[in-house]
């Protein structure tokens, strides 16, 4: 089964020029949502993972599943302002101006093996921002994991030469 022929293109959203990948349609397959998961946690089974860390809000979907599947913990990091307890944040930059992404205080242990996991890579400024914050902490990054790559836009040859590990199940190159 192809994990891409189950994402629909919506030209032109949210503005003139952008293909967007819309994963609704993979979601809502049941087929799709499994296929996805477990192609994941097939690739992640021998490792030794602590934390599976999920990047707001689509990769909470993928990396819950994942995390209980391994045997991990779930951490979730969010936009500023939607956790409750302390937290340590990281600006970063969009194409239109500059957003900041949390994690609690407490979320990962020095030394813990985490992987982390988001729906998208584009220009990979969210995942460059959350592997800060886990590093910060002394966790051990693993691999960057997603479901969707977009290698035109340039989010994984930064992170490569950044010399993190990238893994995606699907990539479109419009």
């Amino acid at each position: 089964m192809s994990i891409k022929s189950r994402i629909r293109t919506i030209p032109h959203y949210p503005r003139e020029g952008i293909m967007f990948r819309d994963i609704t349609t993979l979601l809502k397959d049941p087929v799709g949502l499994r296929t996805t998961i477990d192609k994941i946690i097939e690739r992640y089974r021998t490792e030794k993972i602590d934390k599976v860390v999920g990047i707001e809000s689509r990769g909470f979907i993928f990396a819950a599943p994942v995390a209980y599947a391994l045997g991990a913990g779930f951490v979730p990091i969010r936009k500023q302002g939607k956790l409750p307890a302390e937290t340590i944040s990281c600006d970063y930059q969009l194409e239109y101006g500059c957003d900041k992404i949390e994690i609690h205080a407490d979320a990962i242990d020095k030394d813990d093996r985490v992987l982390m996991i988001d729906d998208l890579i584009a220009t990979g400024g969210t995942m460059e921002a959350a592997i800060k914050l886990v590093q910060e902490m002394g966790g051990k990054i693993i691999e960057c994991c997603f479901v969707i790559d977009l290698p035109g836009v340039g989010g994984s040859t930064r992170l490569r030469q950044q010399n993190h590990q990238l893994y995606s199940l699907c990539s479109f190159d419009d």
